[in-house]
């Protein structure tokens, strides 16, 4: 460990940020860096635990008190082969992950968990600026050609694995630029979209070759992929759970998807082809407490709203652990994130019943009801009633959708394919072997586990590639997590 004392000495600490009034003037990313001693300090704070529970909460198995070691004693290449050894996209990550292995760290039992997030992030900004990241050109060539479908975050990360495995891939991309949720999910002010081009161009320089506004199963007939020895359909899961209440055609109502790609649109100076969506002057109503809603709320400030309410059905979590959740699971705490903290009214335990209109049909409100919930021994949630004359209507003239997604697409591509599906409609493939219903047709992400974290689609990616590898060759020398747990 970097220093015995580390975590007795220093606290946890955060980058500072650009002021709120500030970074809502703009869509660039507002955190700034530690200072070098900072750093250094973070770093400390990890005890090298004899069982570190970090490892097993990041799906990736990130070999998080190794590289903490490395950052510590200023050994930044090291550090960077470390983090790389199990994630492609540290960048990503270190970004818009929301962290399950600072939730399982050790020293969180008592104490702030250490920063992995941003120590993670630091990493590979010092290996980009020190020109340790090269391109991964393979000498031996396999002659083996495989197609991937959609280059989000699963799709990006098999397209490196395979390549590193010396294999020639396709990448198909439905919209104009590669990076899928990453480019037209995440707003830029959390995610630069520099950083996508950066990574795309070091993955073009390895020989990938991306093909964009390709849409398999429409302007490219799915037929084509039979030229490849293997295919990888990562597509994610795109179709937006609805809510079907009376009003819900009203003009202002929109899913969260719509709102949000359409400004990353504008910031990337690409073309809208359908009708704007602003906030502009507007009050503003955003359906669900995810990350996602969030998303919505600082869209919404930067636009200058005139007011932005956030609902959440569900009561509102509790700020640390309970009986239901024991360390080192995931906890479902209160979040608020910067968004938040730009301006928004939050709402917990409230219900939409009805959008109201004008005479034009465009929505001037929504009639919601507050609930109350049952809880089980442990607190946790089971059902609910509405509370009893807590029925008003809230002014509103624009309204965001942003309760979670269901499945994949499932016309045009999967229908062509004729790949089989499970019961929530998301293609079939088991997890550890990735493998579809149809002939050398593989599938990981979203599109395979269902809406999940970018974390984990960079984890399904690199399995489901590690399993095409040994499908085309009989084995694969590709880094499995197994193998990394037994290294560590």
């Amino acid at each position: 460990m970097g220093k015995a004392t580390g975590f007795l000495e220093y606290e946890r600490a955060l980058p500072k940020k650009e002021a709120a009034e500030n970074r809502k003037q703009h869509y660039q990313e507002f955190v700034q860096s530690y200072s070098d001693t900072q750093l250094n300090e973070q770093a400390a704070r990890c005890m090298n635990c004899g069982i570190p529970f970090c490892h097993s909460g990041c799906p990736l198995g990130n070999v998080i008190p190794e590289f903490n070691d490395a950052v510590y004693d200023g050994r930044w290449e090291d550090a960077y082969n470390i983090l790389v050894s199990t994630n492609n996209f540290p960048e990503f990550t270190g970004r818009i992950c929301p962290a399950p292995c600072e939730s399982a760290c050790v020293l969180g039992i008592n104490k702030s968990p250490v920063s992995i997030e941003e120590i993670e992030k630091h990493i590979i900004e010092i290996a980009f600026k020190k020109k340790y990241v090269k391109p991964n050109k393979s000498f031996l060539k396999t002659g083996k050609r495989v197609a991937v479908v959609g280059s989000g975050p699963a799709g990006l990360a098999a397209a490196a694995q395979l390549n590193k495995a010396g294999h020639d891939v396709v990448v198909y991309e439905r919209d104009d630029k590669v990076g899928g949720l990453l480019r037209y999910g995440i707003p830029d002010f959390k995610l630069d979209k520099s950083i996508i081009d950066r990574r795309v161009d070091v993955m073009k320089e390895s020989g990938i070759e991306f093909r964009t506004n390709s849409e398999v199963g429409k302007n490219v007939p799915a037929s084509e992929l039979q030229e490849y020895d293997a295919v990888v359909l990562s597509g994610g899961s795109t179709i937006p759970r609805d809510l079907s209440i009376p009003g819900r055609h009203l003009k202002g109502v929109h899913y969260a998807m719509e709102f949000l790609k359409q400004q990353n649109k504008r910031v990337g100076q690409s073309a809208i082809e359908v009708e704007e969506i602003t906030a502009t002057g507007k009050n503003v109503l955003v359906i669900g407490g995810g990350d996602t809603g969030s998303d919505c709320v600082g869209t919404s400030n930067r636009h200058g709203a005139k007011s932005i309410t956030q609902f959440e059905l569900m009561p509102q979590p509790p700020a640390l652990r309970s009986a239901a959740m024991p360390w080192p699971t995931y906890p479902m705490l209160l979040k608020t994130t910067t968004s938040h903290d730009e301006g928004c009214q939050r709402h917990w335990s409230i219900s939409t019943k009805e959008f109201l209109g004008d005479d034009q049909g465009n929505l001037r409100a929504a009639l919601v009801v507050d609930l109350e919930w049952e809880t089980d021994e442990l607190g946790r949630p089971t059902k609910f009633k509405e509370v009893e004359g807590s029925q008003r209507e809230l002014p509103c003239e624009l309204v965001t959708l942003a309760m979670g997604f269901l499945y994949p697409q499932q016309e045009g591509l999967l229908e062509q394919l004729k790949v089989s599906l499970d019961p929530r409609g998301n293609v079939l493939a088991n997890e550890g072997e990735y493998k579809t219903s149809s002939e050398k047709i593989f599938a990981a992400g979203d599109m395979r586990r269902g809406q999940s974290l970018v974390v984990w689609a960079i984890s399904e990616g690199r399995e489901c590639a590690r399993q095409v590898d040994k499908f085309l060759m009989g084995y694969s020398n590709l880094e499995s997590k197994e193998a990394v747990y037994e290294y560590a």
